[in-house]
């Protein structure tokens, strides 16, 4: 058994899953890389994106949430609070870093909105 820190292969982590989550997954990832290098870690509970400190996340709702819930889940940290409609989700865990939480159904999901909310948020990180 695995504690949610421990580093586990990225292929063990969608292991039983819908497959839709590990496609929305390479989506997160192929628009995180366009932006520029980024470290990927991956554990039990969710995938980070990391430079100097993580600025994104991806993770089953499934895993936490019962019922029909969507297949991945990405959350990114800003500095801000994004006013766009798009997130299903924006919290304050500590202060001026504001969670936004966008439920992924379709790769069309990442939009240019989101492109340049992660954009920002990858540049705040290194």
């Amino acid at each position: 058994m695995t504690s949610h820190g421990e580093l586990i292969p990225l292929e063990q982590y969608f292991v039983g899953r819908d497959p839709s989550a590990r496609a929305l997954f390479d989506a997160v990832r192929s628009v995180i890389l366009s932006i520029g290098e980024t470290e990927v870690r991956v554990t039990t509970s969710q995938i980070a994106f990391r430079r100097q400190r993580s600025f994104a996340w991806t993770w089953l709702p499934g895993q936490y949430l019962p019922g029909d819930v969507a297949p991945l889940v990405l959350s990114v940290d800003l500095d801000r609070f994004d006013t766009s409609a798009r997130w299903n989700e924006v919290v304050e865990p500590t202060l001026n870093h504001f969670m936004h939480h966008l439920e992924l159904h379709s790769p069309a999901d990442l939009d240019p909105g989101v492109l340049e909310c992660l954009r920002e948020a990858w540049s705040k990180a290194g």
